[in-house]
C-alpha cells in the first residue's frame, strides 16, 4: 500500500460513514479471498490442522468470512488513524472493565490474542487507560508501519518497543504501572518459544506470558476484541488465578488453551493467514509446503 493508496483510505473515511466502511470492506475482503491464493492456501493448511473433524465446507465458510472480516478491518482501520476521540470510543464498545479497574495501578499483562480486531481495540482502551506498554513486529510499508504506531501511541502517550528492544523496557514499564497490551500468540521461531500444544498440533509458542507475569507480579487479564455490528466490542476477562505457577510448560498450555476456546467462539476472526506451524520440532516435515 504506497501513498495513493492510504491517501484513497483517507478519502474514504472522510466521506463515508463506519457503517459503510465495514461493509465495502467486506466486499473487498471476497475480492482478496480470490486474488490471495498463496495466503488462502495458509489458511487452509491452518483450518485443516486446527479443525480436522470439520468437513471442507466448513472450512472453507470459515476461511471466506475470515477473509470478510479482515476486509471490514482494514477500511475500519481508518477511524484509528484519523478519527476523533469521539469517533474511536463510539466504534469499539468496552465489556468487563470491572475486571481490570478491580487491578489498576497495579502490574497488569492484558493477553491480547491476535483476532481481526487487535489493532483497533488497543487504540480504543488506549483513549480510556493511556498510557499503556506494547510490543510490535515492524510492518515492511513504512507509511502504514508510520500510521499504525501513531494510531497506537496518539491518545496518552504510550510506550511502544520492537521486538528488537527486548523485553527489559517491557517489564520496566509494567512495574511502574502501565498495562501490557500483550500479543504472544504467533510463530516468533525458536527463541524464547517451547512446543506447545495449539488445538492438539505442537506449536512453537514464546513463554514470555509466564516469564513477565513472574519478573514483575503481573496479574494476567485477558483481552478479546470481536468484531459486532458496525464495530467492535472489547471484552475483559477475569483475572487468572494462580498463574504463573511453577511451571512454565504448563502455563504456556494453559494459554494457548484460553485462546483456542475464544477462537471457537468465533472461528472467522482468529487471523488464520500467518504460519502459525511453520517452526516444527526437530525432523519434523514442514507444514506448508
Amino acid at each position: 500500500m504506497r501513498r495513493l493508496g492510504i491517501g484513497l483510505l483517507w478519502l474514504l473515511w472522510r466521506l463515508l460513514p463506519a457503517s459503510t466502511l465495514g461493509r465495502l470492506g467486506e466486499l473487498l475482503g471476497a475480492v482478496l479471498y480470490r486474488l490471495a491464493g498463496s495466503r488462502r492456501r495458509i489458511g487452509m493448511t491452518n483450518l485443516r490442522l486446527c479443525f480436522p473433524d470439520q468437513d471442507e465446507a466448513w472450512r472453507t465458510g470459515v476461511l471466506k468470512a475470515h477473509f470478510r472480516a479482515l476486509g471490514r478491518t482494514t477500511l475500519l482501520e481508518t477511524v484509528s488513524w484519523w478519527g476523533s476521540r469521539e469517533q474511536v470510543e463510539r466504534l469499539t464498545r468496552l465489556e468487563g472493565i470491572e475486571h481490570f479497574e478491580a487491578w489498576r495501578g497495579k502490574p497488569v499483562i492484558w493477553l491480547a490474542p491476535h483476532f481481526v480486531g487487535l489493532n483497533a481495540g488497543g487504540v480504543r482502551i488506549s483513549t480510556r487507560y493511556a498510557p499503556v506498554v506494547s510490543m510490535y513486529a515492524r510492518i515492511k510499508n513504512p507509511h502504514v508501519d508510520r500510521l499504525m504506531l501513531h494510531a497506537r501511541t496518539r491518545f496518552g502517550g504510550s510506550e511502544l518497543y520492537s521486538r528488537k528492544d527486548g523485553i527489559k523496557p517491557v517489564i520496566r514499564a509494567v512495574r511502574k504501572g502501565l498495562p501490557f497490551y500483550y500479543l504472544p500468540d504467533m510463530d516468533y521461531g525458536r527463541q524464547d518459544a517451547i512446543f506447545s500444544p495449539f488445538f492438539g498440533v505442537p506449536a512453537a509458542t514464546i513463554t514470555g506470558l509466564s516469564r513477565i507475569a513472574r519478573a514483575t507480579g503481573a496479574v494476567v487479564i485477558p483481552c478479546i476484541t470481536r468484531q459486532e455490528g458496525d464495530g467492535y466490542v472489547v471484552r475483559f476477562y477475569p483475572a487468572w488465578t494462580d498463574f504463573p505457577s511453577a511451571d512454565v510448560e504448563a502455563d504456556t498450555r494453559r494459554m494457548n488453551a484460553f485462546i483456542e476456546d475464544r477462537v471457537r467462539e468465533m472461528p472467522a476472526q482468529y487471523f488464520w493467514l500467518h504460519k502459525r506451524f511453520k517452526t516444527r520440532p526437530e525432523g519434523e516435515p514442514g507444514l506448508y509446503d
